[in-house]
């Protein structure tokens, strides 16, 4: 199934196709909290690494899939959708890194000791990892997801609202105490 523009068809159509990609947004954002677990308990023996939300989902995971869904249905040749699926992940986790490294001077992830970084928050060994994940997920996973989605539309009309609750009240409540506990760092209580 291929995603097309639902401009031209109304906002039932739109919101369609937005319920499709945010359930897309959610699978792989649970993917890659599973996949970073796995690689955490190879690498450190436990699964178990602190994210910046609570639940078992990576919205970074999610971000990137979705930016390359919408760069797929574009209908872009062949090699720029090769050079997006390296430059895509690496811009969605500088940008991440960056930005909770700015708002909540705190790091999640810190590839300054790696070669060829960039203000420790993306180096080419991971970019070349997410490239390789990407594609694979594009050209692989993707068709798949679609395929569950087809047989779930109902359920996730459904579920959609929950999960976007969900997620929502957890970004919402991890900024509030993040940024309570800088504050009262910054005046010197504990």
């Amino acid at each position: 199934m291929m995603l097309t523009p639902a401009v031209s068809t109304g906002s039932p159509a739109i919101i369609m196709v937005a319920g499709e990609y945010f359930f897309y947004f959610m699978l792989y954002s649970v993917l890659g909290w599973g996949l970073e677990g796995a690689y955490n308990r190879y690498t450190a023996g436990t699964f178990h690494k602190e994210g910046f939300l609570k639940g078992p989902y990576k919205p970074m995971y999610g971000f990137a899939p979705l930016l390359l869904l919408l760069a797929r249905d574009l209908h872009l040749p062949w090699p720029f959708m090769l050079v997006l699926a390296l430059v895509i992940p690496s811009a969605v986790e500088y940008a991440s890194g960056w930005l909770l490294k700015t708002a909540f001077h705190r790091r999640w992830w810190d590839y300054s000791q790696l070669p060829y970084q960039l203000g420790g928050h993306i180096c080419l060994k991971f970019s070349l990892y997410w490239w390789l994940l990407s594609i694979a997920t594009l050209y692989g996973l993707q068709p798949l997801a679609e395929w569950f989605y087809s047989r779930i539309v109902p359920l996730w009309q459904l579920a959609a609202p929950w999960a976007a609750l969900v997620i929502a009240s957890d970004l919402l409540w991890t900024c509030w105490v993040r940024r309570r506990g800088i504050k009262i760092w910054d005046l010197g209580e504990s």
